[in-house]
C-alpha cells in the first residue's frame, strides 16, 4: 500500500491530469480490495470446512475454523457460512461408553445376522414346498424311511426269537446244572441283541413323533407364509437338519 502511494506522489509530479485520474481509481481499487478479501475470508474454513464452536470448561465461547482444541473433551457445533447448523462434533466416549457402544454394536450385529438368516430359511422354505401336497409328501418320506427302520427292527426281533427257541431247549437238558460255556455265551449273546433291539425300537417309535411334531410346526409356520407374513417375521425358523431321522432310527 505504502508502495502504491509513493508511485501515485511521483506520477502527480510528472504526469498529464489525464495520467492522474487514471491513477486515483486504481488506488481506490487497490484499497477496497483488501477490506474485500478479508471479509470473504473471515470466518470460514479452507475449503469450506465449516465453523467450529463450543464453550469451554470456564464458560467462555471459542469460534473456529478447525477443531478447537480447549474443547476436546466437550461437545462442537460445526456451523455453515450462514450461521445455520451443520453437525455436531460430540466429546470422545470414555473407556466404559466405548466398550459400551461396541458390546451393543456386537448384540446389534448378532441380531441383524439372526434376522437375515430367518428371512433367508423362510424364502427357502417356501422354494422347497410351494404349496402343501408338496409339503405333505415330504412329511412321508420322511416317516417312511423311519417306517422302514421300524419293520427291520421287528424282523430283526423276530430272528431273535426264532434262534433263542433251540438255546433254550438245550438249556432245559442242564437245568439245576452249570450251562456248558458255549450255550451260556450264546443265550447272553441272544439277551443282549435282544435288548439292543427293543432299546432300537423305543427311539424309533420316538421317532416317528419327533418327525409329525417338526413337520406339524413347518406347516404352521407355511400355512402363515402363504397367507403372506414377511419372511422372518415369525420368530426362529425350523432348520432342515432337524428335519432328519435320528441315525438310531435306521440302525440295525
Amino acid at each position: 500500500m505504502k508502495s502504491v502511494m509513493a508511485l501515485d506522489r511521483r506520477v502527480r509530479r510528472t504526469a498529464s491530469p489525464a495520467a492522474r485520474r487514471a491513477l486515483a481509481l486504481a488506488a481506490c481499487a487497490a484499497l477496497f480490495a483488501v477490506p474485500a478479501r478479508a471479509q470473504t475470508g473471515a470466518g470460514t474454513a479452507p475449503g469450506g470446512a465449516g465453523i467450529y464452536t463450543c464453550v469451554d470448561d470456564q464458560g467462555r465461547r471459542h469460534t473456529s475454523d478447525r477443531p478447537i482444541p480447549d474443547c476436546n473433551a466437550r461437545e462442537q457445533r460445526v456451523l455453515n457460512r450462514d450461521g445455520s447448523l451443520r453437525t455436531v462434533k460430540p466429546p470422545p466416549m470414555t473407556a466404559d461408553e466405548r466398550a459400551e457402544k461396541e458390546a451393543a454394536d456386537r448384540k446389534a450385529a448378532v441380531a441383524r445376522a439372526a434376522q437375515a438368516d430367518a428371512v433367508r430359511r423362510d424364502r427357502n422354505l417356501m422354494l422347497r414346498y410351494p404349496d402343501e401336497p408338496a409339503h405333505q409328501k415330504a412329511r412321508e418320506e420322511a416317516l417312511n424311511t423311519v417306517r422302514a427302520a421300524i419293520k427291520a427292527t421287528e424282523k430283526r426281533q423276530a430272528e431273535l426269537a426264532v434262534e433263542r427257541k433251540p438255546l433254550e431247549d438245550e438249556a432245559e437238558f442242564y437245568k439245576g446244572k452249570p450251562l456248558p460255556m458255549k450255550l451260556k455265551l450264546q443265550i447272553d449273546a441272544n439277551d443282549a441283541a435282544v435288548d439292543a433291539q427293543k432299546s432300537l425300537a423305543q427311539n424309533q417309535s420316538a421317532e416317528l413323533v419327533r418327525v409329525n411334531k417338526l413337520y406339524d410346526a413347518e406347516l404352521d409356520r407355511l400355512r402363515r407364509l402363504w397367507a403372506g407374513a414377511a419372511p422372518g417375521s415369525l420368530g426362529p425358523a425350523v432348520t432342515p437338519a432337524a428335519l432328519r431321522p435320528a441315525s438310531s432310527a435306521t440302525t440295525r
